[in-house]
């Protein structure tokens, strides 16, 4: 965020929240932005295990199994 350019109210607005958490406004978005990169990578690890637990089998493979299946 501290790369791109703010509005006097996205500012305004990170100063407040910088100051409640007792930080100055440049550690404060330095801090967002790492906390943001954490999420990110996180997520990046945690979605091909959610998509694998998640996938449906293909067509030929539910073919297959019903046609081992009796009658």
């Amino acid at each position: 965020m501290s790369d791109r350019k703010m509005t006097d109210a996205q500012r305004a607005y990170e100063a407040k929240r910088a100051a409640k958490s007792g930080m100055s406004l440049e550690k404060w978005l330095v801090e967002k932005d790492k906390r943001a990169a954490q999420d990110a990578r996180e997520a990046a690890a945690a979605t091909p295990k959610a998509t694998e637990a998640a996938k449906k089998p293909s067509f030929f493979s539910r073919l297959l199994e019903k046609a081992q299946k009796p009658l």
